[in-house]
C-alpha cells in the first residue's frame, strides 16, 4: 500500500506546507496485534512497549483493542495513562526507578519488574501493600545475537540479575519477600535467532519451577517473556512470525501456556516497525566522486541507528516522482543525505537506486518503531508530522493526524 499512500498524500496536498511526514498504517498495526492475540492464550497481557512508538493517539487504538502498555520510565507511565491504559495493565520496567517512582507505582497497582536485588530491598523498605504486583528481571545469559548493542542477555549486560552468578541469591529473595511473585526475562531485540529467544524463556521457566518446588519460597505467579521478535528490514531478511514463536515456545515449554501462571509479553518493534513509512521531498541532488547525493528533510534525527550503524539498521528506500509514482529504470550509486550538520547524517550510502530529481520524493520503509520515539533535537529541527492511514470499505485511503508536528 506504500505507493498508494504516497500518491494519495501528494494529491491531497499533505506536502504543500511541510516537506516530509511519517505515515503509520493503522490497519496493518491492528492486524499484527490481532495475530499476537491469536498466537498466545486469551488471558495473556500483551503490554505493548511504549518506547517503540509513544504516540498517544496510536497507543489508544491498541488499548481499545485490548492491549496493555509497557513503560521504561515514569514518563511513559503517564503516556500510557493518557492512552487510556488502566494502571493494572501497565508494566513498569525502568532500570533506574527512584524511591518516589516506586512509591507511586506501588500505590497505583502498576506491575513492577525490579531490575536488581538492591531494588528489591528498596521496595521492601516501602512496605508494599498486600496486593503489590512485583517481579524481578533475570538475565538468562544466553549470549549476544548479531547486534551486540541490542543483546541484553550477555554476561556483562546492564539489565537484570544474572541467573548463572546469582541463582542462589534470587532464590533467597523469593524466600524473603512474600510480595515478590514474578519473573521477567528479555534476551534482546533484533539480531537474535528464534532458538535464542526460546532458550531465554526456557531458562526463566526452569528457574520458576525450581522456586515453586521450594516450600520456603513464594510461588511464581507471573511470567513476563518480554518481546524481541526481529523485523525484516532488508528485503532478503527471513524472520519468524509471532505464530512461529508461539509454536516454538509451546513445543519447548508446554506448561508456559497451560499452567496456572499469568503471562505477559512486551512486543514493540515487531508490532510497529513494518507499519511505518517516512516520506520526504528531495530538495537537492548534487554530484560527488562517489556518485550523486540527494538531500532530504530527515536523517539521523529520525534514523539515529541507521546513521551510525548502517549495516545493522538497514532500511529499504524507494524513489518516487513528483506525483508519487515509483521511479524505475536505470540505477545509479545514490547516497541519500539528511539535513543535519555532520557528515554521518546519511540514510543510504551508494545504494543502487534510480537517480531522483529535485521535487521527487524518497520513501524509507519500516519506520513505524524506534524512529519517532528517538527523535533528535539537533539543529533545532521541527518535530515531524505523523498521519495514521486507514483504508475504507470502498478502498479509499483516509489520513488521521496522529501528531501535528511543529
Amino acid at each position: 500500500m506504500s505507493d498508494n499512500i504516497i500518491e494519495t498524500a501528494i494529491e491531497r496536498g499533505l506536502f504543500d506546507d511541510a516537506p516530509w511526514a511519517l505515515f503509520i498504517d493503522i490497519d496493518r498495526l491492528q492486524h499484527r496485534f490481532a495475530l499476537l492475540n491469536d498466537a498466545f492464550p486469551a488471558d495473556t497481557l500483551h503490554a505493548v512497549a511504549v518506547k517503540a512508538n509513544p504516540l498517544v493517539s496510536l497507543l489508544r487504538q491498541l488499548v481499545d483493542q485490548g492491549a496493555g502498555l509497557e513503560a521504561a520510565s515514569f514518563g511513559e507511565i503517564e503516556v500510557a495513562r493518557l492512552a487510556g491504559a488502566d494502571d493494572h495493565r501497565i508494566v513498569y520496567d525502568s532500570p533506574a526507578k527512584t524511591v518516589e517512582e516506586l512509591q507511586r507505582a506501588l500505590h497505583a497497582g502498576i506491575y513492577i519488574n525490579a531490575d536488581n536485588l538492591s531494588e528489591l530491598q528498596r521496595i521492601d523498605g516501602l512496605n508494599p501493600p498486600e496486593d503489590a504486583r512485583v517481579g524481578i528481571r533475570i538475565n538468562p545469559v544466553i549470549g549476544a545475537g548479531d547486534i551486540e548493542a541490542t543483546s541484553v542477555a550477555t554476561k556483562a549486560s546492564k539489565f537484570g540479575v544474572s541467573l548463572t552468578r546469582n541463582r542462589r541469591a534470587l532464590l533467597e529473595a523469593f524466600r524473603r519477600y512474600d510480595w515478590l511473585r514474578g519473573l521477567h526475562v528479555h534476551t534482546g531485540s533484533q539480531g537474535l535467532e528464534l532458538d535464542a529467544l526460546v532458550e531465554g524463556v526456557k531458562r526463566c521457566i526452569d528457574f520458576a519451577d525450581d522456586i515453586d518446588a521450594d516450600p520456603a519460597a513464594a510461588p511464581v505467579e507471573t511470567i513476563d517473556i518480554g518481546g524481541g521478535l526481529p523485523v525484516a528490514y532488508h528485503p532478503h531478511d527471513e524472520t519468524p512470525g509471532v505464530d512461529q514463536y508461539a509454536t516454538a515456545l509451546r513445543d519447548e515449554i508446554p506448561h508456559l501456556f497451560s499452567g496456572p501462571r499469568n503471562l505477559i509479553t512486551e512486543f514493540g518493534r515487531w508490532l510497529f516497525a513494518p507499519c511505518g513509512l517516512a516520506v520526504s521531498r528531495v530538495e537537492y541532488v548534487k554530484e560527488s566522486p562517489a556518485g550523486p547525493i540527494a538531500t532530504i528533510h530527515f536523517g539521523a534525527d529520525l534514523l539515529l541507528r541507521t546513521a551510525y550503524r548502517p549495516d545493522d539498521w538497514y532500511h529499504r528506500v524507494t524513489i518516487h516522482d513528483g506525483d508519487g509514482r515509483r521511479r524505475s529504470g536505470d540505477e545509479t550509486q545514490l547516497t541519500i543525505a539528511g539535513p543535519l550538520c555532520f557528515s554521518g547524517d546519511l540514510v543510504a550510502r551508494r545504494r543502487p537506486l534510480p537517480r531522483p530529481q529535485p521535487g521527487d520524493f524518497a520513501a524509507v520503509h519500516d519506520t513505524g518503531g524506534y524512529t519517532f520515539s528517538m527523535w533528535s533535537r539537533y539543529c533545532s529541527r521541527a518535530f515531524p508530522r505523523v498521519f495514521g492511514v486507514r483504508k475504507t470499505a470502498a478502498e479509499a485511503l483516509t489520513f488521521q493526524p496522529l501528531h501535528p508536528g511543529e
